[in-house]
């Protein structure tokens, strides 16, 4: 297999900041850091545990809900899989899909060429939705819809930031940065797409189903994963970033119709934000 990028300081940054954020100072240091992370990005902790009880800031990254959040029992409805912003919604035309409003990038270069030409072919005409995650938001993702998991493809990349100011920056930054990509069905075996996008800081994304697959390291080289038995229930805990980042699904053709309106507004894991045709 190729090599695929070099390495640049955004990834040095961001392994350097995955090592200090994954220390565990002595707890009134750890407090203070703890509190300064908190004021200067605005968390609200309302849904989580006290302040003291997270020993590192990767703890803050990733807590946990304090309590489990209502999940709807409607088997058509596609629900959020985190608490984000949606940048950006709509159609997969001419193998293109959006970033953000007017700049746009190339799905199939964004999947890679480690799928079979007509199962990428199959999201053509079809729908697409980015999540993104501030450094603000609770930093878990959760399964949107009852689900197979087929496939897991590892592409490593650059790590620029995935906020407005980059996207409206850097043309097809989503395909320039690391990311994880999931090839999954529905119980009717719709196809649909869970895109991980990596960012500055992230010091790692995880998958609760396969612990193999590693980010932010020295990879070069894309890694395939593939699933006989990996079944997943709408709500159950999918993974996480640590530090804020981006999500995209990608439907196929004739699969959902997306809510309505949702384009730069927040949304919050559980929330519906597609339905099953």
């Amino acid at each position: 297999m190729k090599t695929l990028f070099k390495a640049t300081w955004t990834n040095a940054l961001s392994r350097v900041f995955g090592k200090f954020a994954a220390t565990k100072f002595p707890s009134i240091l750890q407090l203070v850091i703890n509190y300064a992370y908190v004021k200067i990005t605005g968390v609200d902790l309302s849904s989580f545990g006290e302040i003291d009880q997270y020993k590192s800031l990767n703890e803050l990254f990733t807590r946990k809900l304090a309590y489990d959040r209502d999940i709807t029992k409607d088997p058509n409805a596609f629900i959020s899989p985190a608490d984000s912003l949606i940048s950006a919604q709509g159609d997969i035309k001419d193998h293109k899909a959006f970033q953000i409003k007017g700049f746009s990038y190339d799905v199939c270069e964004l999947l890679s060429d480690r799928f079979e030409e007509d199962v990428v072919a199959s999201i053509e005409r079809g729908k697409f939705i980015n999540f993104y995650l501030s450094p603000m938001d609770y930093h878990r993702y959760h399964v949107p819809i009852d689900m197979k998991v087929l496939r897991s493809v590892h592409i490593p990349g650059l790590l620029y930031p995935v906020n407005e100011k980059y996207l409206k920056k850097i043309p097809s930054l989503f395909v320039k940065n690391e990311r994880v990509v999931l090839e999954c069905v529905d119980n009717g075996n719709k196809l649909f797409f869970i895109v991980l996008v990596g960012a500055l800081n992230v010091g790692k994304m995880t998958l609760s189903f396969d612990k193999r697959i590693e980010t932010n390291k020295d990879a070069t080289e894309i890694k395939v994963y593939d699933y006989e038995d990996v079944s997943l229930k709408k709500g159950e805990e999918l993974g996480m970033f640590m530090m804020g980042s981006t999500i995209v699904l990608l439907f196929e053709e004739g699969f959902v119709e997306i809510v309505e309106n949702l384009e730069g507004k927040k949304v919050r894991f559980a929330d519906v934000v597609a339905y099953r045709k």
